[in-house]
């Protein structure tokens, strides 16, 4: 499985930007993709993320500027990012997270830079 990320930029605070991340591979058909994030000398943590029936969970520092959402037949999920703060700043990572059997198997991309700085 490789996912393919695509979207960083650099923002103005306020401003907006879409992540895509692609899916290749062998995925089961029910999963869940997520976003995840480090910001410069943190760890890494949640985004958000959709399961296959569209269920979502936010983080709350996220919750009413950042929209997770998913094209089941293209295997991408997306991030909407609006009304961008300088700590939004971060290498954004996708995720896809399945059973196969019994085993949960998790896949992540090579990230993506977005800044957020006048």
């Amino acid at each position: 499985v490789q996912l393919v990320e695509s979207g960083g930029d650099l923002v103005q605070p306020g401003g907006s930007l879409r992540l895509s991340c692609a899916a290749f591979g062998r995925i089961a058909s029910s999963n869940t993709r997520g976003w995840y994030r480090q910001p410069p000398e943190k760890q890494r943590e949640l985004v958000a993320t959709m399961t296959t029936g569209c269920s979502t969970n936010y983080a709350d520092p996220v919750k009413g500027r950042f929209t997770i959402s998913r094209d089941n037949a293209k295997n991408t999920v997306y991030l909407d990012l609006n009304s961008m703060k300088p700590e939004d700043t971060a290498v954004y990572y996708c995720n896809v997270a399945f059973y196969r059997g019994i085993l949960k198997l998790n896949y992540w991309g090579q990230g993506t830079q977005v800044t957020v700085s006048s």
